[in-house]
């Protein structure tokens, strides 16, 4: 039976650009849908740009331009990055819309209905120097929870909490940095309490992962809920209220129901019946968000739906973080990365196969490391799967395919047979799974063509039959695995129906045998990718060094000597001479993985550059993760005399510092340092 499926991402805000973080939940929505669409589900994708709050009203006055001039240029740089990344929403809006507003007022007159609005006059933060009251993302301070630094004034990053502002911790604003005093304002609340049976029971109800459910129960459920705080004093930007002259909607009212207006404006454009999606319990609505939105979107958003007497979302699917080789998104580091400067040097389907190789049902974050996404493209889309047509389609243009398809021993019936367990993969959201079963049946067709090596028949008159079976074998699971990969990589899809001659828009597809048809000249679908690029990348988006240079007065930097009393200088000099018989080298840490009979040592292959090695035992089992360690750059003394171990040949030393145990430190080079490169 065809489902019939609404599915949205987390709504952009339409004060900054998109970056490298921000198309992790894109991407993983928009392989969802596509996957959806191909097995012949309805499935509509909408997403909106998130217009309204104080940061517009600040940014527009700043710039000495309207509100809708800023909102306007947003939203053409947010379609051109997604568009560059091939996400492809059916219809992309604005929550700055009438849909929008007539959406608030009929949800609005629902809990009014309900006997759920309160009144009452709170304490708020304003800013005495910007003449406004702020918002929560305009205040920082210390969680009152946990009490960790720098956090905002909705929730802590760190512990989840949820807060108001004023219960911030020495708070600050990030408009002027000023302290903020407290005023008093009439705000308006929803008495979500009244939902609480309601929430307990959805929220257990299979929507949510598990992880989710125990932090809303350990977080929330477990006591009485909150009022929730809907309304902001002028000045703000957004809707007005129309029983509460001079009062907005704060921006976590309006947002959600942006979902909803979208889909109302695709209705309209398309000819569909809103009510019939809206309100149909047969529709199921995906909700695809980051885990730093959880709060909103599994408390507040399904009690407004059901008081309103929508549908509830079928599932939200929430996902974690992304770090950059190994840490936080850095502007100085040149880790923070736009959407659009990736664009300008890399194929946006090589970060799309990347972060689908990654991506599970869970809450876990994501690391993007540039060595392996490297590995990864040039191993897996160009050594495993491009390759299969490159090696046959050059011989298949001149041969055609075979009207029968050939004796394979097997092969295309057992990747057929996988394509079940593909499926149930992408429809879980396991695609790191999909993708390893994925490249299975790559590997198995790669040997297939590999063993039969149709390049050593091609000048043969006698062996063209021969040739042609062989290439139709290699295409036909070539075919297979681009329609499997389809969700993933639309523009591969596109360039192989082109050599194909064939239109890939069913799942069924993988199941049937293309014969008798001619092949076109084969041109190059993807190419390997190179560290170059990478560089180039970071180095577009580092900040400009000399306005973010910091220097630290020798008198101030508090170091206080206890390493050095621990260990002190060696007294006995050495020549410059003696030196230099020490080849310091930069490495790189392409495998590493624990030697489970020793209790202090990990195995260590260190890459040079050059296709040179060194296999290392190194005593840091207790200071760092294996996993954690691939791809980073380290310093290794290269010309160490090779000692034979229990465990294998130690061939070289990384260079750290420390006490030992947990107390190591790897020694890293600056960004711009190469394998290979050596320490003088």
């Amino acid at each position: 039976m065809t489902r019939k499926i609404l599915v949205t991402s987390a709504l952009p805000y339409a004060n900054g650009h998109i970056h490298i973080g921000h198309i992790v939940e894109y991407v993983q929505t928009d392989i969802w849908v596509r996957f959806q669409k191909l097995i012949g589900n309805e499935c509509l994708f909408v997403c909106a740009d998130d217009t309204h709050g104080t940061t517009i009203m600040l940014r527009a006055k700043a710039e000495g331009k309207t509100e809708n001039e800023v909102i306007a240029a947003m939203d053409e740089a947010h379609r051109r990055d997604f568009a560059g990344f091939r996400v492809n929403f059916d219809h992309y809006g604005s929550t700055n819309c009438n849909e929008n507003k007539l959406l608030c007022n009929e949800i609005w007159a629902a809990i009014r209905k309900a006997g759920l609005v309160e009144e009452k006059e709170i304490e708020q933060l304003y800013d005495e120097q910007a003449g406004t009251f702020l918002a929560d993302r305009f205040v920082k301070g210390t969680c009152p929870k946990c009490g960790k630094a720098e956090q905002y004034g909705d929730n802590c990053e760190v512990c989840g909490a949820h807060y108001e502002p004023a219960e911030l911790i020495n708070p600050v604003s990030t408009i002027t940095g000023s302290v903020p005093v407290v005023k008093t304002a009439k705000h308006l609340f929803v008495n979500i309490e009244a939902e609480h049976q309601f929430l307990d029971t959805w929220v257990h109800g299979g929507a949510l992962q598990p992880e989710i459910e125990n932090y809303l129960t350990g977080q929330f459920l477990g006591e009485p809920l909150h009022s929730w705080d809907v309304s902001r004093p002028a000045p703000y930007f957004g809707f007005e209220i129309p029983d509460a002259p001079g009062n907005y909607w704060y921006v976590w009212f309006d947002a959600p129901t942006g979902y909803l207006a979208a889909l109302w404006e695709y209705c309209k454009k398309t000819g569909k019946d809103f009510d019939s999606w809206r309100r149909n319990p047969q529709v199921e609505m995906h909700h695809f968000i980051g885990k730093d939105i959880t709060y909103f979107h599994t408390l507040f958003w399904p009690a407004m739906l059901k008081i309103a007497g929508f549908n509830l979302p079928k599932k939200v699917h929430i996902h974690g973080f992304l770090t950059v080789n190994g840490e936080k998104m850095s502007k100085r580091r040149g880790t923070f990365i736009l959407a659009s400067t990736y664009l300008k040097h890399l194929n946006p389907e090589y970060l799309r196969y990347y972060y689908a190789s990654k991506l599970s049902s869970r809450v876990d974050d994501i690391d993007l490391n540039f060595a392996e996404l490297e590995a990864k493209v040039n191993a897996d889309l160009v050594g495993n799967v491009v390759n299969l047509a490159s090696r046959t389609a050059k011989f298949a243009a001149k041969t055609g395919l075979a009207k029968t398809y050939p004796d394979d021993g097997g092969l295309f019936a057992q990747a057929a047979a996988a394509g079940d367990e593909i499926a149930e993969a992408y429809e879980n959201g396991e695609y790191s799974k999909a993708v390893r079963l994925i490249m299975e049946c790559g590997k198995r067709a790669n040997k297939f063509v590999e063993d039969a090596a149709p390049w050593t028949l091609k000048d043969n008159p006698a062996k063209q039959d021969e040739l042609r079976n062989i290439c139709t074998v290699g295409l036909n699971l070539f075919c297979q695995i681009v329609v499997y990969l389809a969700p993933i990589l639309p523009d591969l899809k596109t360039q192989s129906e082109e050599l194909l001659n064939v239109k890939i828009d069913r799942w069924q597809q993988s199941k049937e045998h293309l014969s008798g048809t001619s092949v076109n000249q084969y041109k190059h679908l993807l190419t390997r990718v190179g560290a170059d690029k990478m560089m180039q990348i970071i180095e577009e988006s580092k900040e400009d060094k000399k306005e973010n240079a910091v220097s630290v007065p020798a008198d101030s930097a508090n170091d206080s000597g206890e390493a050095l009393t621990a260990e002190p200088l060696v007294g006995e000099k050495i020549s410059i001479d003696d030196f230099t018989k020490i080849d310091l080298r930069i490495a790189r840490i392409v495998e590493a993985s624990e030697v489970k009979e020793a209790k202090k040592l990990l195995q260590l292959k260190l890459s040079l550059g050059g296709g040179e090695y060194r296999n290392v035992f190194a005593g840091i089992k207790a200071a760092y993760e294996p996993d954690k360690l691939i791809g980073r750059l380290v310093v290794c003394v290269a010309n160490l005399q090779p000692r034979q171990m229990k465990f294998g040949t130690s061939e070289a030393m990384v260079v750290a510092a420390g006490s030992g145990g947990a107390d190591v430190f790897l020694l890293a080079p600056d960004e711009g340092a190469k394998p290979g490169m050596r320490l003088h």
